[in-house]
């Protein structure tokens, strides 16, 4: 269940976030959704791909942490083991909203903080004050002023991106076997990849396109990222 409700200094000037990681704060994802402007930094760490919401049918750029369900091979009781969090994983308990604002009788949307009551990381007790007892913003709630913002137009981008995949047809699904040292065999299934014939076989004007765009860049890192399967796949060994 969520409870998500408009943020505020007087309802909430007690409320504490816990910043630290661990299954129980709800980090134990096996993915998150990352955009192009971030691939620079995920693909240093994570393997990037593509998934298609069931529902909507609108794809999604992912940063990849685990094989299954559940199972995010970064986590261990020391915490998260990257220098890097997805903005999609760090913004808990948060999330961006809209409110409709009057200026000079003009009405206009302005985007907003929300939080989720009953995330897991919500607290009275413990964790990172939000507000300061007499009034402002904490350094931690700012940060995550500019994290939404961030994200908010990542994601806006990241659809232009993924438009323009569809569009020049470079999106295959793959099935990704894998072999465990104890002789165990997993297959994933249900994500996407960028097919690299297809991209080869663009024309120098679309390539010279998708380079203005910005787009040519972020699926060479999205190729590149592909590298950390085997990474991954040594973390999965390493828990025997």
């Amino acid at each position: 269940m969520s409870q998500h409700v408009l943020l505020n200094s007087i309802d909430h000037k007690d409320l504490k976030v816990i910043t630290t990681r661990s299954s129980a704060l709800g980090d134990n994802l096996w993915f998150g959704l990352t955009f192009p402007q971030e691939f620079r930094s995920i693909q240093a760490h994570y393997p990037i791909f593509f998934h298609k919401d069931a529902t909507t049918g609108q794809f999604y750029a992912v940063a990849l942490f685990g094989f299954k369900q559940n199972e995010n091979l970064f986590l261990s009781d020391a915490g998260w083991n990257a220098s890097y969090i997805p903005l999609s994983v760090r913004r808990q308990p948060f999330l961006i909203g809209q409110q409709t604002v009057q200026e000079d009788g003009i009405e206009r949307q302005q985007r907003v903080i929300h939080i989720d009551l009953d995330h897991p990381r919500v607290s009275h007790n413990d964790g990172e004050a939000l507000f300061f007892p007499y009034g402002g913003n904490t350094p931690l709630l700012d940060e995550v002023g500019e994290m939404l913002e961030a994200i908010h137009h990542g994601l806006s981008d990241s659809n232009r991106f993924i438009d323009v995949l569809i569009e020049h047809e470079l999106l295959e699904s793959f099935t990704l076997d894998l072999e465990l040292d104890n002789g165990q065999k997993h297959q994933m299934i249900g994500f996407y990849t960028i097919n690299e014939n297809t991209l080869a076989a663009l024309s120098a004007e679309v390539l010279g396109t998708l380079h203005q765009q910005g787009y040519l860049q972020a699926i060479y890192m999205a190729l590149a990222s592909q590298s950390k399967v085997r990474e991954l796949l040594n973390l999965k060994n390493a828990q025997g």
